[in-house]
C-alpha cells in the first residue's frame, strides 16, 4: 500500500515525507538516501560556498539517486549578503525541478524559479506568511509548527493549532513540519490537513546524515525538554538543542542591557559546523526540535521512512477505523 496525496503527485514522490533544508547537513549524501527511500531529499544550497560548488553537489547528487530531489534557498536579510540570484542561476541550470525557498521577501526568486518551470514550496511559520506566499504564485506550502527547530518565528504556535489554522485557508498543498518523526506524526498530519511531513531533526539521526556520531547519539539522548530557545530578546527567537553553548546565549540574551554582539562570538555558522563535523558539543550551536523526544534509534533513512509510512498506514486502516461503531438497529 502507499500514501498518496497531492503533494506526491506535484513533485512524483512515492511517500509523503520530505527531508527540510538544513545548514550544513543537506548534503548529497542524505538528500539521496532520503530520496532513494521514497520521500524528498533536499540539498542545502547555502551549506555550498559558491553558487559553482552547488552545481558540483547537485551534479553528486546526481549519480548517488535517478530519483526527484530538490534545493533548498533560504533568504535572510544581511549587511553582506550572499550572492542569492546566482546560487538561484545555479539551481536553475542544473535542472533542478522543486525549491524550498524560505525566510525573507523571495517574490523576485519565486518569479524566476516559476518562469523556468521549476515548482516552489516555502516554508514559512504563520497562516498569514503562507496565504502571502499562495498569492505570490507558490506551488506549496511547509508550515511550521513552534515545535521545529531553526526559527519557529514570534507567534509561539504549536502544530496542533497552526496545521488545522493554515489548512482552512490555504487552498494549494501544504506541507506540516516542526515535531514530527515517526508514524503517529504522519497520520496526524493528514488527518490536521496537511498532505505530507517535513523532518529535519529526525533526519540528523541517520545513518547517512554527514555528521559526527556524537551529535546523532545527543538527539538519541535528548528528551522532548532538551531545547533551548535563543534569541528571543532580538525578536530573531531560534530553537536549538540544550547544550552548554546554548545554555550560556540563554544566559547573556536574558540580561537587562543585552544586545547580540554579547552572544555573537557563540553563535556563528562555523561554530556550529565544527559541532556537528567534529563531534565537539561545546563547540557551537547544535539545531534541533523537540522531536528529539521521538527519537530512539539512528537507522538508515529507508529504514526511518518505511517505517513511518507503515505506522501511519496501520494507525489510518486499523487503529482509527476500529473507533467506528455501526449503530444497532432497533
Amino acid at each position: 500500500m502507499a500514501i498518496r496525496t497531492r503533494f506526491t503527485e506535484l513533485v512524483g514522490i512515492e511517500h509523503p515525507i520530505i527531508q527540510g533544508g538544513m545548514m550544513w547537513v543537506g548534503r548529497a549524501e542524505l538528500a539521496a538516501a532520503v530520496s532513494n527511500a521514497g520521500g524528498l531529499g533536499i540539498i542545502t544550497a547555502l551549506t555550498q560556498p559558491t553558487p559553482d560548488d552547488l552545481r558540483r553537489e547537485i551534479a553528486r547528487c546526481r549519480t548517488l539517486t535517478d530519483k526527484p530531489f530538490g534545493v533548498n534557498l533560504t533568504i535572510l536579510p544581511s549587511v553582506t549578503p550572499p550572492p542569492y540570484a546566482d546560487y538561484r542561476r545555479a539551481i536553475i541550470d542544473s535542472g533542478i525541478t522543486v525549491v524550498e525557498t524560505a525566510g525573507y521577501k523571495p517574490q523576485e526568486h519565486v518569479d524566476d524559479f516559476k518562469a523556468h518551470g521549476v515548482k516552489v514550496i516555502h516554508k514559512c511559520t504563520a497562516v498569514r506568511h503562507a496565504l502571502s506566499a499562495e498569492r505570490m504564485g507558490v506551488d506549496a506550502i511547509s508550515i511550521d509548527g513552534f515545535e521545529c527547530a531553526g526559527h519557529p518565528g514570534e507567534d509561539d504556535i504549536p502544530g496542533l493549532i497552526l496545521i488545522p489554522a493554515a489548512a482552512d485557508q490555504v487552498k494549494i498543498p501544504m506541507i506540516a513540519s516542526g515535531g514530527f518523526g515517526d508514524g503517529r506524526g504522519l497520520a496526524a498530519a493528514l488527518a490536521l490537513g496537511a498532505e505530507g511531513i517535513n523532518m529535519g531533526t529526525r533526519f540528523c539521526a541517520t545513518l547517512e546524515a554527514p555528521i559526527h556520531d556524537k551529535v546523532k547519539q545527543l538527539l538519541v539522548d535528548n528528551d522532548e525538554r532538551s531545547t533551548n530557545l535563543i534569541f528571543r530578546a532580538f525578536r530573531n527567537t531560534g530553537r536549538v538543542a540544550k547544550t552548554s553553548v546554548s545554555d550560556e546565549v540563554v544566559a547573556l540574551g536574558s540580561r537587562p542591557d543585552a544586545v547580540f554582539d554579547h552572544v555573537r562570538p557563540l553563535v556563528s555558522g562555523a561554530k556550529g559546523r565544527t559541532a556537528l563535523e567534529t563531534g565537539d558539543l561545546d563547540a557551537g550551536l547544535i539545531w534541533a526540535g523537540q522531536v528529539q523526544g521521538l527519537i530512539r534509534d539512528i537507522p538508515t533513512c529507508d529504514a526511518l521512512i518505511s517505517r513511518i509510512v507503515e505506522e501511519a498506514e496501520a494507525i489510518i486502516r486499523d487503529r482509527l477505523a476500529g473507533f467506528i461503531v455501526q449503530p444497532q438497529m432497533a
